[in-house]
């Protein structure tokens, strides 16, 4: 009966998805009473419509949370930063990511723009010195890291860690699924409707509808025509 409500309910909000008759009432219901909790802590805090679990932290003013954002357990914000960090509505930070838009005090990082219906999963790590742009309905897997700024390290008369750093960001647009363990460098711009293999290190651009893999990535295989690829690849429901 809880499950046969909750999918009249997602038809009624017009989602595209629906939580299967196989998967145990009592899971539900510990799911709802766990976001209900999540939902008074984000109202407490004064973030009316947002999910915060147990021990995130935020450091800085400079964000923005949509509606219906939620923020696992020990997620960590640091919005110092010249542009805010922007959350989009019912996207999701997995639980022990960093969002971290300044790394020291030698420069003020750019900031992080995140769409709508998009996810990061566990442990991610974003580091937006030079800024991170993640379109809509992106989905990422465990342990996916961003990196969006690289060490200079042309002139062998001096250490590494004196020539300075580049940033020149890194943008991820539309309708993308990320596996588990990607890494992004400085400079990446994956485009949409393209699907990246886990454990990819992913550097420079790459056109729409690509299979990204290997180290460092490159093109595998284009894809279908988006709407096939769409078909595909509708998100697993989320209470």
């Amino acid at each position: 009966m809880l499950k046969a409500i909750i999918n009249i309910a997602l038809a009624w909000a017009k989602k595209d998805v629906y939580i299967s008759e196989d998967i145990p009432s009592g899971l539900v219901l510990g799911e709802l009473l766990s976001r209900g909790v999540a939902l008074a802590r984000g109202i407490l805090r004064g973030w009316g419509g947002v999910f915060v679990y147990r021990r995130v932290r935020i450091r800085g003013r400079n964000l923005r949370l949509g509606k219906f954002v939620t923020l696992e357990e020990n997620v960590e914000i640091n919005s110092y930063a010249i542009d805010r960090i922007e959350i989009g509505d019912h996207s999701r930070i997995g639980a022990y990511t960093i969002v971290s838009a300044t790394n020291n005090f030698t420069k003020l990082g750019k900031g992080v723009k995140i769409g709508a219906y998009s996810g990061i999963g566990q442990f991610g790590y974003i580091g937006a010195s030079g800024g991170v742009e993640i379109g809509s309905k992106v989905i990422m897997g465990q342990y996916v890291s961003f990196h969006a700024s690289n060490h200079i390290f042309s002139d062998n008369s001096r250490p590494i860690k004196d020539q300075g750093v580049t940033s020149q960001g890194i943008r991820i647009e539309d309708d993308v699924w990320v596996g588990a363990k990607v890494t992004f460098l400085d400079g990446t711009v994956v485009r949409s409707h393209s699907v990246v293999a886990a454990g990819a290190v992913v550097a420079g651009e790459f056109p729409p509808n690509a299979l990204i893999g290997g180290v460092p990535a490159r093109v595998l295989k284009t894809l279908g025509r988006a709407d096939e690829f769409d078909q595909a690849s509708r998100p697993m429901p989320t209470l």
